[in-house]
């Protein structure tokens, strides 16, 4: 059910959804932090960092290595970023480990492509919060349930840095350490954190060039050449869930949904049509969760809870349908979730 960004949605493997500070603020604000002479000051500066360092992500030309660390998980990854001047932004993401995958980018348009099939999927963006890039809302909606800390300086990939940490309010969500470059207040590296201060989850550059010019020809050809491969554009249509007779009112402080979508998943029955998956998608704009319905018909499965990391998941049967709720947060924040959810069928 997950994109190959992660559901989240998509890079290859899950990508937490996670928050970062822009530098330009990063000097004030420590000194506010530090001092604690005003906190609303302090707080405003925070919000105004959390704002800024989403759009370092899109507005700074960049190049390099990034690496995802869960457990025994390490997977590299090659970036490469155009802002947006005149005719678009250009990105290409390319898997350095396993078996090769390559995505491109032109502004929302993304072609991610599967070479031992020889596939190009073809399909809109639907998340715009993936490594280096990952508030999902506001910097005044992340602070309503996270405590900002500043933890001075430090060095990334060679790069000077500010480093912040954000806890959370309640025990329905993980810290967050977040490393900023100190010119660019472009994100280097973004840990997830249990309540102990032990590492769940970790994004970080491992080498990376920040400015300059970007040559996006090679990505825009890419984009344009795509004979001889099949294209694929997964059917993916926004829906409304609560027509359909879809409560989903969780009662956890600062989550908001941000999207639904309905999208097709192939059945384990040969010659079978697709069976129709609805997927709502909350965010507090660090953490997510998306909650997965299905129809129980021709699916077997069983209820259980599991976790990989900072990801937990949980399935749960309603009736004729089947419940999955999966996000970086803890297994309670889940169960939470589930039992508001209601459902009643339309007469």
């Amino acid at each position: 059910m997950q994109r190959l960004r992660l559901n989240k949605t998509a890079y290859w493997g899950r990508l937490p959804a996670l928050m970062f500070c822009a530098a330009a603020l990063l000097t004030a604000a420590s000194g506010a932090f530090a001092q604690g002479d005003d906190p609303v000051a302090a707080r405003r500066a925070a919000a105004e960092l959390l704002n800024r360092i989403h759009l370092a992500a899109q507005q700074q030309n960049y190049e390099g290595t990034f690496v995802y660390q869960r457990g025994a998980t390490v997977q590299s990854s090659r970036i490469t970023h155009a802002a947006a001047r005149g005719d678009g932004e250009y990105e290409s993401l390319e898997s350095l480990d396993g078996k090769p995958r390559k995505m491109l980018r032109h502004d929302d348009d993304m072609f991610t492509f599967v070479p031992e099939r020889h596939l190009c999927v073809v399909e809109k963006r639907q998340n715009k919060d993936s490594f280096p890039a990952l508030l999902a809302t506001s910097g005044d909606q992340v602070l309503s349930v996270y405590e900002p800390k500043m933890l001075g300086t430090d060095r990334v990939a060679g790069l000077d840095s500010q480093v912040i940490e954000l806890d959370p309010k309640d025990s329905y969500r993980f810290a967050y350490k977040l490393w900023a470059d100190a010119k660019t207040g472009l994100l280097l590296r973004a840990q997830t954190l249990d309540p102990d201060g032990q590492v769940l989850e970790q994004l970080s550059f491992s080498q990376v060039r920040i400015g300059g010019p970007v040559d996006k020809t090679a990505i825009a050809n890419g984009i344009r050449n795509t004979s001889g491969w099949t294209i694929v554009r997964p059917p993916v249509q926004p829906v409304d869930m609560e027509a359909q007779g879809w409560q989903l009112t969780p009662n956890i402080a600062g989550f908001k949904k941000i999207r639904e979508l309905r999208r097709p998943m192939a059945s384990r029955e040969e010659g079978q049509p697709p069976i129709p998956v609805d997927q709502a998608v909350f965010s507090d704009g660090l953490a997510a969760i998306s909650i997965f319905v299905e129809p129980v018909e021709k699916n077997s499965r069983k209820e259980g809870a599991g976790n990989t990391g900072a990801t937990h998941v949980l399935v749960k049967r309603r009736g004729d349908f089947w419940i999955t709720l999966l996000g970086e947060v803890p297994q309670a924040t889940l169960q939470q979730f589930a039992s508001a959810i209601e459902y009643k069928p339309s007469k």
